[in-house]
C-alpha cells in the first residue's frame, strides 16, 4: 500500500453528534486522513482535535455558503504530496424552513433551503469530482476495499423527502429533491470514469443531541428499533466505498426497524 494515506473529506459535520462526523471517525480509525468543512469553528475543533487523538490525520476549514470557492484548500490535504481522494461525503441539515406551513415561508428561507442543499451540493461536488478525476485507478489494497477498477466515492445523504414531499416540507423537500437529482445525474455521468456517486436516503430520526433534547425521553434513545445509530449509519457508508466495480450502488435506503414506511 502507498505510504500517502487515503484522504476522506467530510462536508457537514455539526455539532459533532451527527452522521458526518460518525463517518469522520470511522474512517479516522481505519487510517484516513480526514478533511472536515464546516460553517461553525467550535464543534469543528473539537471532533477534529478527537480524531486526531485517535490517530487520525485532519485538516479543517470554516466555510459559508458565500464563500464556496475554499473547498479546494481541504481537498489539497494539509501536507505535501498530494494525498489520493477516494472518499468523499456530503451531509446538510433541515434549516429554518423546515417544519413551516407553506404560506408561512419568506423568500430568504427557500433561498436558504436551496443554498444549503442544491448550490453547496453542486460546489461541493465539483471541488471533489475535479480531484477525483486526477486519479489513476487505485489498486485494491487502497481507499478501503474499492477493487481495482475504481478512482474514488462521492456520497450524498438525503432523506425521506428526497423521495415525497408532505406538508410543513416544501422547502426542504425541495432542496432534498435537487440533492438527489444531482447524484443521481452526477452518477450515470461520472461512473464511466470509475467514479462511484452514491445518495443515501436516510428515512427515520437519527440519535443526535438536537434529536435528544428535542424528544427529551430515554425510551426513544435506547430503542435501536425506532431511531437511527449515526455510527451504524457511517458503516453502510464503508461499505459503500469498500464496493468494487463489477457491483456499485447508487442508491440505499437506511432506516430503523420499526419504522414505518
Amino acid at each position: 500500500m502507498s505510504s500517502i494515506r487515503p484522504l476522506f473529506v467530510v462536508a457537514g459535520v455539526g455539532n459533532g453528534s451527527g452522521t458526518g462526523a460518525a463517518s469522520a471517525r470511522l474512517f479516522g480509525k481505519l487510517g484516513y486522513r480526514v478533511a472536515l468543512i464546516s460553517r461553525g469553528p467550535a464543534h469543528l475543533n473539537k471532533l477534529a482535535n478527537e480524531i486526531n487523538q485517535n490517530d487520525g490525520e485532519r485538516s479543517r476549514s470554516r466555510i459559508t455558503l458565500q464563500t464556496l470557492s475554499v473547498l479546494h484548500s481541504p481537498l489539497s490535504g494539509p501536507t505535501s504530496p498530494h494525498p489520493p481522494l477516494p472518499s468523499a461525503l456530503r451531509c446538510s441539515t433541515p434549516g429554518t424552513a423546515s417544519g413551516k406551513p407553506f404560506l408561512e415561508i419568506t423568500d430568504e428561507e427557500i433561498r436558504e433551503s436551496l443554498d444549503t442543499h442544491v448550490v453547496a451540493a453542486f460546489a461541493f461536488s465539483k471541488e471533489v469530482l475535479l480531484e477525483l478525476t486526477k486519479n489513476s485507478l487505485e489498486p485494491a489494497d487502497e481507499g478501503g476495499k474499492g477493487g481495482s477498477r475504481k478512482k474514488g466515492t462521492l456520497i450524498f445523504t438525503g432523506a425521506t423527502a428526497s423521495l415525497r414531499g408532505n406538508t410543513l416540507t416544501s422547502a426542504f423537500a425541495a432542496g432534498k429533491f435537487g440533492i438527489r437529482a444531482l447524484s443521481q445525474s452526477l452518477a450515470k455521468e461520472f461512473w464511466k470514469q470509475n467514479i462511484h456517486v452514491a445518495h443515501s436516503i436516510i428515512d427515520g430520526s437519527i440519535l443526535t443531541d438536537r434529536s435528544r433534547g428535542l424528544r427529551d425521553n430515554t425510551e426513544w434513545e435506547t430503542n435501536t428499533d425506532v431511531r437511527l445509530d449515526p455510527d451504524s449509519i457511517a458503516k453502510s457508508y464503508l461499505h459503500l466505498v469498500e464496493q468494487d466495480n463489477s457491483a456499485w450502488t447508487w442508491e440505499i435506503d437506511l432506516r430503523p426497524a420499526h419504522e414505518k414506511w
